[in-house]
């Protein structure tokens, strides 16, 4: 379900864009124009895997997750995303369509930008342009990284990972309540749910973390970074 909001003034529209304090005035104004603002609620689709591209979608409130659909039904999520991330802009340059899904996790606020209208103000804006070229860049290192972990590390390295993710980059604490039910976790993962729940019963009984339901705590940090370390 999606509505249309209308408490969200321009100022805190364009604060939530990347890098929006290199922009001008004009082309603020150009994106608050021909953009749209739009509200879900949990679990509902923001992007469409393989639907055509018209806008590019920025996260300006929540946490959403990105998912891409594989042979047979089966779905690996990539990452999630905060508040201040593009959503699908690698797509939005190099194909016609979104090559994955974006799902909401909680109610979120995404904003979405008129293709068209970031690509003029890319062309004419070098240092705006040359931020989001950085940005692209650093989410595909984020998803190399990724595929060499689901490719190489043993399940207690790839589940170290997405403890030292979860801490470090989305939460910035060592206690964390995490967004996703055991399956999309162990999509994360790239394993499944039983061999995902196995893992992380191991970590708590060995002491290395402490679970109450989905909230985590790292005991041992340490051993965390060298599980990841060595895979």
């Amino acid at each position: 379900m999606e509505q249309l909001l209308s408490h969200w003034n321009d100022e805190s529209i364009i604060q939530g864009i990347p890098f929006s304090d290199l922009l001008t005035e004009t082309q603020k104004q150009e994106i608050l124009e021909t953009s749209r603002i739009i509200d879900y609620i949990k679990r509902d689709i923001i992007l469409k895997q393989s639907t055509a591209i018209s806008s590019i979608p920025i996260l300006l409130k929540g946490l959403v997750k990105t998912s891409k659909e594989m042979r047979k039904g089966k779905n690996i999520i990539l990452r999630i995303a905060q508040p201040g991330t593009f959503l699908g802009i690698s797509s939005v340059f190099g194909s016609d369509t979104y090559s994955y899904s974006v799902f909401a996790l909680e109610p979120v606020t995404v904003l979405f930008v008129n293709a068209g209208v970031l690509e003029s103000i890319i062309k004419e804006n070098g240092e705006f342009g040359f931020q989001i070229v950085k940005r692209i860049s650093s989410n595909n290192l984020f998803n190399i990284n990724k595929l060499s972990s689901l490719l190489y590390k043993q399940l207690p390295g790839r589940v170290a990972d997405i403890i030292l993710y979860f801490s470090e980059q989305i939460f910035k604490n060592q206690t964390f309540t995490i967004p996703l039910t055991r399956m999309e976790l162990a999509q994360l993962a790239g394993t499944t749910k039983e061999s995902l729940i196995r893992t992380l019963s191991e970590f708590n009984n060995d002491k290395i973390i402490e679970m109450n339901r989905n909230s985590i705590t790292i005991s041992s940090l340490e051993i965390i970074k060298t599980l990841s370390r060595l895979g």
